[in-house]
């Protein structure tokens, strides 16, 4: 069975938008780690800068 809260790559953060010739590319930076309810769908707010402290999280979330 999946554990309720799980650890799940943030959605990268746009930094700059540029355009060469008739294309934009947009250059991201990694956004974190999110924790991820399994139950409700949907992932929990705060996002945290590293993997040890939404793991830390989400072993409390999940007791």
């Amino acid at each position: 069975m999946l554990p309720r809260y799980v650890i799940v790559p943030a959605i990268p953060i746009e930094k700059e938008i540029f355009r060469i010739g008739s294309r934009f590319y947009a250059e991201t930076v990694p956004g974190g780690f999110d924790i991820y309810d399994n139950q409700k769908k949907e992932r929990l707010k705060p996002t945290f800068p590293t993997r040890e402290a939404a793991e830390m999280e989400c072993k409390k979330e999940n007791s």
